[in-house]
């Protein structure tokens, strides 16, 4: 799942408008169309307003929003899986470096 995806699903099953949400979090309802189908990205201080406004946990919304960034980053490169492979390597080695301190 992607944030817009569900960001949408929240906004749906809470009953909200699309117009009442961008009011919400201070943006254009164009603009909150956009996030809705991935072709935008909010900022990441708009996710602590969603999850309050939505009572969900913020870590989720952040994991999507990570996702959704590092997807924009790599979606061209011919080798981004590959960098993604190594980027997690690198996460684990690290990780495990620290705890060994």
């Amino acid at each position: 799942m992607t944030i817009g995806k569900r960001i949408k699903e929240l906004r749906e099953s809470s009953g909200l408008l699309q117009r009442e949400l961008a009011a919400k979090l201070n943006i254009g309802e164009g603009f909150l169309s956009k996030v809705e189908n991935d072709q935008k990205l909010l900022k990441r201080d708009d996710l602590m307003i969603l999850s309050r406004i939505f009572n969900v946990d913020l870590s989720e919304l952040e994991t999507l929003w990570l996702a959704n960034k590092l997807y924009d980053l790599i979606k061209n490169e011919n080798n981004g899986l590959n960098a993604l492979k190594v980027a997690e390597e690198q996460v684990v080695y690290k990780s495990n470096t620290n705890e060994k301190r």
